[in-house]
């Protein structure tokens, strides 16, 4: 019944405005040897409407506000882009979704209810012609590639709360609503339109950016020319409203030099752009006129609301909005800045709905200093790389070396030396020879307290300060520079270990002895802080090493930030027995029968079955 006087509402709104009704449009030719994205006949207009349709929206969420405070605060709205479906994912959308998965598990240890969103984008011209190829429909080929997806999430340890595909019905009920919304407020209107068009972008090309023979300069391939009758967004309208929004939040878009491209291209000029297409019958329908789609990317955008729907409920707007919108940040590529913190905004204030607090665009990967592609034959598929090498390594790797929004490169010597010096030396080898020093010299139990072991000692301020650093760093979306604090902290433990030579002190017995006890214990608290800082970028080896400290599955699971703090071991704590958390990975230089000496990468033992079985034991 609610759905029903939803649904008659939209109409009698749709059939009092004449714009709503498609064969009374006056419709304006347009036919532009330039940028697509062009002012409106009519979009002189003010800001005011919005501010206060935002205002009265935002009263229509007050009820979820007072739950989120019994909850203990907002909750964290995380998102990555919706994966396009036209081929399986590769490294770039998987180095995104580690990327976002690491800041999610990173606020939930701080205590935030967190919503980690992800999911695929499935409609469009490019996904019709993809499924055609491969001789399947585009329903087919869709539920393939989108199960491609949420395999290599769980491969990757990817911790996502909610998976939206475009093609969920609740989906095209929320987009269908929300495209009614702007409708009425008079930021949709009808036009014809002739211009270059790239099926591979799904979008109209200034004449400008194009190569030789009007190709891509993205995709090497020709725009065709099309004339199409279309809906267009107002997004001249909004151009006053984003300068503003943008000089008094600067952090909206991060990084910072982001933010500058952003706003060179809204004082340059917004332009309305085209949201339906006559030509692509694999999308949703435009709501009264069956005879067009919905452009893609105003509906994929889309999907970081519908995906805050609960399933059992009747799919709309204000329901969505009330399960956690505004989202605390969009993680996304560089590539697809633009739609993010330009159309995206505008649309969200046409509709009268809150912004997301920050967009942050991160940059592209590269393979041994060259841009990746199928015609150079160097493309990095991520599951062969997981398979290969487990998911830690792989996740370390590209947190650890790669600066968070900047673009990083790609060597499997460089991966390999990095992943054995770091987790398998620097973390792993320290555990490992403490342990054993423990089960030799005191049956694998601990003789006191680490507050208790520690008193007077310079080492626990030293990884006090190291682990507050990488806590600052993680909430400054830096996982480079927190790995590196408690990269840190591991560096400390061994050069105590060295400085302190426990194995020659438990040869002199009496105080000597005791004092070796102590320094064990000292190192494998520092161990146990590792364990806990380190686990968003490496879950299953920090769950190892948690395991061999004598702790649960369960205690693992639970911990939180603060028990970084000093003081989680005690007295009479029996440890696990030594055995290695992380396996080097081999890469020999082996002599063949030829005498040509060839690399042989022997595979990391951790690989996924075995280290699924380690971490379960």
């Amino acid at each position: 019944m609610a759905a029903r006087i939803n649904q008659s509402i939209q109409n009698t709104l749709w059939l009092l405005n004449p714009l709503h009704n498609p064969s009374k449009l006056v419709k304006p030719t347009f036919h532009f040897r330039s940028n697509p994205f062009f002012s409106s006949p009519s979009s002189s207009s003010s800001s005011s409407s919005y501010r206060s349709k935002r205002a009265l929206f935002c009263t229509c969420t007050s009820a979820s506000s007072d739950k989120n405070l019994q909850d203990g605060g907002e909750p964290f709205v995380l998102t990555t882009p919706l994966y396009y479906v036209n081929a399986p994912p590769h490294m770039g959308s998987a180095y995104s979704t580690i990327a976002a998965d690491a800041i999610a598990r990173f606020q939930r240890l701080l205590g935030k209810k967190v919503v980690f969103i992800t999911g695929t984008d499935e409609h469009g011209e490019k996904i019709a012609t993809a499924a055609a190829a491969q001789g399947s429909d585009p329903s087919e080929h869709c539920d393939v590639i989108s199960q491609a997806y949420k395999t290599l999430w769980k491969d990757l340890d990817i911790s996502y709360d909610k998976f939206i595909r475009t093609t969920d019905p609740k989906h095209e009920a929320i987009v269908k609503e929300f495209y009614s919304r702007v409708l009425a407020n008079g930021d949709i209107y009808r036009a014809d339109y002739e211009g270059l068009y790239c099926v591979n972008c799904e979008e109209y090309k200034d004449e400008k950016e194009l190569l030789d023979n009007n190709c891509c300069p993205m995709h090497l391939k020709p725009c065709v020319l099309r004339k199409e009758d279309n809906y267009f967004f107002a997004l001249s309208k909004y151009q006053k409203l984003l300068e503003e929004t943008l000089t008094q939040n600067p952090n909206f878009v991060q990084p910072s030099f982001r933010l500058n491209e952003v706003q060179s291209w809204i004082k340059s000029g917004l332009r309305d752009f085209s949201i339906s297409r006559a030509s692509v019958d694999w999308g949703i329908p435009v709501p009264n006129d069956n005879k067009q789609t919905i452009y893609v990317w105003f509906d994929a955008l889309l999907g970081y609301v519908s995906a805050l729907s609960e399933v059992a409920e009747q799919p709309n707007l204000q329901s969505a909005v009330s399960s956690g919108w505004p989202a605390s940040l969009h993680l996304i590529g560089k590539d697809i800045l633009r739609f993010h913190a330009v159309y995206w905004p505008a649309m969200l204030m046409s509709a009268g709905l809150s912004l997301p607090k920050m967009v942050f665009g991160h940059g592209f990967l590269t393979k041994d200093g060259m841009k990746m592609g199928k015609s150079l034959g160097n493309t990095l598929e991520p599951n062969d790389l997981v398979h290969k090498f487990g998911p830690d390594a792989v996740r370390y790797f590209f947190l650890k070396e790669v600066e968070f929004g900047s673009d990083g490169d790609y060597s499997e010597d460089r991966f390999i030396k990095i992943v054995n010096s770091h987790l398998a030396n620097t973390i792993g080898n320290l555990l490992n020879r403490t342990l054993g020093l423990l089960k030799k010299n005191c049956q694998s139990t601990l003789v006191v307290d680490s507050t208790i072991a520690a008193e007077g000692n310079a080492f626990q301020d030293t990884v006090q300060k190291l682990v507050e650093k990488a806590r600052v760093h993680y909430e400054k979306l830096s996982p480079s520079s927190a790995c590196e604090a408690i990269l840190e902290i591991g560096n400390a433990g061994n050069s105590y270990m060295d400085e302190r030579a426990p194995w020659s002190l438990f040869k002199k017995g009496g105080a000597a002895s005791e004092a070796a006890a102590k320094d064990l214990v000292i190192i494998l608290e520092a161990l146990r802080i590792i364990a806990i800082a380190l686990s968003p970028v490496t879950p299953r080896l920090c769950w190892r090493i948690y395991a061999q400290l004598g702790f649960s599955k369960d205690q693992f699971d639970t911990a939180t930030w603060s028990e970084t703090k000093w003081g989680g071991l005690k007295g009479g704590q029996v440890m696990a027995q030594p055995k290695p958390v992380f396996a080097r990975i081999e890469n020999q230089v082996e002599e063949e029968d030829g005498g040509e000496a060839t690399k042989k990468v022997v595979k990391n033992k951790d690989r996924l079955p075995q280290a699924q079985g380690v971490a379960d034991a």
